[in-house]
């Protein structure tokens, strides 16, 4: 019986979280039939940044440890590997201004994350940091040719606004002295498709949020939330007592165990028309670096993390002081933020 019961919690454990499921729903959909138009139409939905072509050398260096990826099928990486994942808000336009985006132009990244997948791929490590964190901003090299300036005492999240992907990349990497290897990008709005075509996520909350900015409006406890709903859960900060961006990365945080946990619920196999929906909300929603920017290469590194459970991710917050020179802001608590980092490199 003792045998009987390992099988039964491997067996569980692989089908706890499926990361996986999102980034094979292209593939398992022409596995069940669906017409080349369906890879060619979820493919396109893929925009790209060309990150490594941005910065060449000056980035910390890559572990030798990290495996490229393969362009075969098998074998399935299996090497540590460092993502920065980005939520960009975008702040213009009607559908984002219904989502309770504000009327300025322009997007932010109001949400930065370094996930850190060990050896193995059987746990992962996320990291948050917060956008109010002043840093000091190298000059990041600009599409249009060009540099921006660098800057001391910066907020974070001025990075992406300036400079885009690549800025974000380069900044994170001078903070962490991690090296990124890989970028990927998810719009808010189009997380809110995605959070639809899931059926929703079940979300506890500690406290209550009133906030109208996000048009978010719950009592303290357990709900179950649809997109738009998730989206206000994901950015309210001014519901929440303080108005702290530490206590909204908590919320984020919950965010994404539900997230993970709802895919994991999902039976997309059964349901090749909710498995094409989710498929299209989430390449619609992505922009990556170009070593990600296919759904054969979202599939490779899909695969290598069958094994990972909802259990095995851990988050956490950068450590972080409030900042000297302004009490609204904070930098970088050392040596505990330097110690982080050096334990995912």
């Amino acid at each position: 019986m003792a045998a009987r019961g390992g099988q039964d919690e491997r067996g569980g454990r692989r089908k706890g979280l499926k990361v996986a499921g999102l980034a094979l729903a292209g593939s398992l959909l022409l596995g069940a039939g669906a017409a080349g138009w369906a890879y060619w139409h979820l493919n396109g939905n893929i925009k790209s940044v060309d990150i490594n072509g941005a910065l060449g050398d000056d980035r910390p260096a890559r572990p030798a440890t990290v495996p490229s990826a393969s362009p075969s099928a098998s074998p399935v990486p299996t090497g540590a590997l460092n993502i920065l994942v980005l939520g960009s808000d975008s702040r213009s336009g009607e559908e984002n201004q219904e989502l309770g985006g504000g009327d300025s132009g322009g997007a932010r990244s109001d949400t930065a994350m370094v996930v850190h997948l060990d050896a193995g791929r059987t746990a992962a490590t996320v990291v948050s940091i917060p956008r109010d964190t002043l840093v000091e901003r190298p000059s990041c090299p600009l599409p249009s040719g060009g540099t921006t300036r660098a800057a001391s005492g910066a907020m974070f999240n001025t990075a992406y606004e300036l400079g885009g992907p690549v800025c974000a990349v380069k900044t994170v990497e001078s903070l962490t002295g991690v090296r990124m290897d890989h970028y990927v990008e998810v719009d808010f709005s189009g997380f809110a498709d995605l959070v639809d075509a899931l059926g929703g996520v079940t979300v506890t909350t500690d406290v209550d949020i009133d906030d109208d900015r996000s048009h978010l409006h719950l009592d303290a406890g357990t709900h179950h939330l649809d997109g738009t709903e998730a989206l206000g859960l994901a950015r309210t900060r001014y519901g929440l007592a303080g108005g702290s961006d530490l206590a909204r990365i908590e919320l984020q945080h919950k965010l994404v165990k539900a997230l993970l946990e709802q895919i994991s619920a999902t039976d997309l196999l059964t349901d090749p028309a909710r498995l094409y929906q989710v498929a299209d909300a989430l390449t619609g929603s992505l922009t990556t670096d170009t070593g990600l920017d296919s759904l054969g290469e979202l599939t490779n590194l899909g695969r290598s993390l069958g094994g990972l459970a909802a259990d095995d991710v851990r988050t956490l917050t950068m450590p972080v002081l409030p900042a000297p020179s302004d009490p609204n802001r904070v930098v970088a608590d050392q040596p505990d933020a330097a110690g982080l980092w050096e334990s995912l490199r």
